[in-house]
């Protein structure tokens, strides 16, 4: 039988992760995560990480360095980073976006 369960979650009351993302709702296969008014700043270093990442600007603007390549994000855009693919972010302006991760970011220690 497959999984019913409905879930439900405030993000006003999610946790908060180590680089200050809220997790919200999260599946066996998906989770959600909100980056909520990030300030721009030195931006991260380049990374990869074991997982798929979707995501759509809210608000502000960004930079999105991917494999020799920048995308410029603003509102309305959305994006994917691939599993394995080396990236950083640098914020231009306040931004807040939403992201799915697959499979969820937070589980096994794959978030950091």
């Amino acid at each position: 039988m497959s999984d019913t369960t409905a879930q439900k979650v405030d993000s006003r009351h999610s946790p908060k992760g180590p680089d200050g993302q809220k997790y919200l709702v999260s599946g066996k296969s998906l989770s959600m995560r909100l980056w909520e008014d990030q300030q721009p700043g030195g931006g991260d270093e380049f990374h990869t990480r074991p997982y798929e990442t979707v995501g759509f600007v809210i608000s502000g603007r960004a930079e999105l360095h991917l494999e020799g390549s920048m995308l410029l994000l603003e509102p309305g855009n959305s994006w994917v980073v691939p599993e394995g693919a080396r990236h950083r972010y640098q914020i231009l302006e306040a931004f807040t976006a939403v992201e799915a991760t697959h499979p969820p970011a937070q589980v096994h220690g794959r978030d950091g």
